[in-house]
């Protein structure tokens, strides 16, 4: 499967965490806000600038810098299998 960072997907997209990179007190606070192995996350939106980017996780919004969002790395959602 195709791994990317959170940070590559477009508006609309959704992914699967696979795995957080980094350390520390921001990694902790990421997987208390939801950011873990298997939770989907879709992106919102994108600010005027391109930053911070919104997301959905867990039923709520969150938003995170470009730079924090190159920290998650995620793949692609299995196929329902719909046709």
């Amino acid at each position: 499967m195709n791994s990317r960072r959170l940070s590559e997907l477009k508006t609309g997209e959704k992914g699967v965490i696979e795995r957080l990179t980094g350390a520390g007190p921001f990694r902790r606070r990421l997987m208390e806000m939801g950011f873990v192995p298997g939770a989907e996350i879709r992106v919102e939106k994108f600010a005027p600038l391109m930053d911070p980017i919104e997301y959905t996780l867990k039923g709520y919004h969150v938003s995170l810098r470009h730079e924090e969002a190159e920290k998650v790395v995620v793949r692609e959602p299995a196929s329902t299998g719909g046709a």
